[in-house]
């Protein structure tokens, strides 16, 4: 009996994590183009949190620099205000190392890494204030150390309903800036998406 216990006990913490996140998404109208491919449904929608962090850096012109992304740093949270993942720049596995957008689950600690497919700037849906609304595809993922693959099962990402985060419009015109570092405020809804 205490073997049962013991096991019962088992299976509701590792289903539980899961349970955490089940939700029913109905995505949003998005501009043209940023449409994820028939097959795929919403699963999961996180309300993001955070900074775009850029740099001064020297562009492909010689002499002129401009602001970079360097990382996105965000928390996503539920519409309960449950924090469900973080959000970031790391190397892939996948590709050999490339750096890749990120998400990792909070609970799970499963990882999926994605490559922007479309952005778009569209005034009809983009705040002209804000980063652009994009569409990402996996180019990998991981399993969490116990076997959680909240993320692991994602197969594309939207970034829609952005606010704030563009590049600062000064204090990167010269070479003596490189270097220079700004973290932009933004807020954005992220939606993974899941084969059928």
């Amino acid at each position: 009996m205490k073997n049962y216990i013991t096991a019962l006990c088992m299976a509701f913490a590792i289903t539980l994590p899961h349970a955490a996140h089940a939700q029913t998404v109905t995505p949003p109208a998005v501009p043209p183009g940023l449409e994820v491919p028939e097959g795929n449904h919403a699963f999961l929608l996180g309300h993001g949190v955070g900074t775009q962090n850029y740099v001064c850096a020297p562009t492909d012109k010689v002499g002129h620099v401009a602001f970079t992304l360097f990382t996105p740093q965000a928390t996503l949270f539920s519409d309960d205000q449950l924090q469900l993942t973080t959000h970031f720049f790391s190397p892939n596995p996948d590709e050999g190392g490339v750096v890749r957008v990120t998400w990792e689950d909070s609970t799970d600690t499963s990882i999926v890494w994605a490559k922007l497919i479309t952005a778009s700037t569209d005034p009809g849906f983009v705040d002209p204030n804000a980063v652009a609304w994009l569409t990402l595809q996996r180019v990998g993922s991981r399993v969490g150390p116990t076997g959680g693959n909240t993320l692991a099962v994602t197969t594309f990402v939207q970034r829609v309903n952005t606010e704030g985060g563009l590049a600062p419009a000064e204090g990167c015109e010269a070479l003596p800036d490189v270097g220079k570092k700004a973290f932009i405020p933004y807020t954005a809804d992220y939606i993974f998406y899941k084969r059928n």
